[in-house]
């Protein structure tokens, strides 16, 4: 078999935008995606949408890009790769919800190619609840870890390790939120498996909407207070943290010249920061911070 183009695959990415859109949009129930089309003066372009007027979701992006041109020495040098033109495809989202009882989540797919023939597949998801519930924990990991095992036993537990590690706010000691998976570089030996990522890749875009939608209906009836919606802000101060110092999706976008509008949609509409806050002892709010660590295995979690 022969294998797809970087042209097929940035058209299989976009028709996946569109489709978790539709599915995002019948979740919500209100809101709906305003779509921004956006070329890159060096090469390229993509679409943002931005979700508007919704009923859960308070602000969230489901980003498509395909860039391509001249590869900047920052990357080549980071990278260690010879220079050669580049071009990436993907689709990127982030979703803010209006109640701290409903988590923020995070996927990227992605594919990267140079014009010297190298090449590789990269992505994730993850979750960041405000609150710590065992019982969600275990219901996203199950989850991911089902479309992994289809295409290798191997990824779940090195691509759970590899989101611990990446998803991690250095100076604060803590996780972002209770990981998921993530992988980068990702390459094939043959074509059957370059098909192979890049069907995975697409199945953790459907089963994106599918794991979202779950949340939405279960948790965005949990009622909840001044209290909750406070410590939803100061967590969305770490979200802001770990993006933008950490994230090397942002600083990627950044260095290639990419549109800054949609490289910063992810951050949240609001956010605080409250000088050496800590959570009332036994409180749920102390249990997530206790929580916010690496290792954790979530699947067998027992408190």
């Amino acid at each position: 078999m022969s294998r797809k183009s970087k042209e097929q695959i940035a058209e299989v990415y976009r028709q996946m935008q569109d489709y978790i859109c539709r599915e995002l949009e019948s979740a919500d129930g209100t809101g709906e995606f305003i779509e921004d089309k956006w070329d890159r003066p060096a090469g390229g372009g993509g679409r943002t949408r931005i979700f508007k007027n919704g009923n859960i979701i308070e602000k969230g992006g489901v980003a498509f890009s395909a860039v391509h041109g001249p590869t900047p020495d920052k990357i080549l040098k980071k990278l260690k790769l010879d220079q050669a033109d580049f071009f990436a495809t993907g689709v990127s989202i982030v979703l803010h919800p209006k109640s701290p009882m409903v988590p923020i989540i995070h996927m990227n797919i992605r594919y990267f190619e140079m014009d010297n023939g190298e090449y590789w597949f990269g992505g994730g998801i993850d979750l960041t609840p405000h609150y710590i519930d065992v019982a969600d924990a275990q219901y996203f990991h199950q989850q991911i870890k089902n479309v992994c095992d289809k295409y290798n036993a191997e990824y779940y537990p090195k691509f759970k390790t590899w989101a611990d590690d990446y998803f991690y706010i250095k100076h604060r000691d803590e996780t972002r939120g209770i990981g998921g998976i993530f992988y980068d570089r990702l390459k094939a030996k043959d074509n059957q498996e370059f098909e192979d990522i890049l069907q995975f890749s697409l199945s953790l875009g459907r089963l994106f909407p599918a794991i979202y939608g779950y949340f939405m209906k279960k948790n965005s009836q949990i009622p909840y207070s001044e209290i909750e919606k406070s410590w939803q802000s100061l967590r969305r101060g770490r979200y802001v943290e770990f993006n933008l110092v950490w994230d090397a999706g942002t600083k990627f976008g950044l260095d290639t010249n990419g549109r800054t509008e949609s490289i910063l949609m992810s951050m949240p509409p609001m956010a605080e920061w409250e000088y050496m806050y800590e959570p009332e002892v036994g409180s749920k709010e102390e249990f997530t911070q206790n929580h916010l660590k690496k290792g954790i295995d979530w699947l067998s979690f027992e408190e």
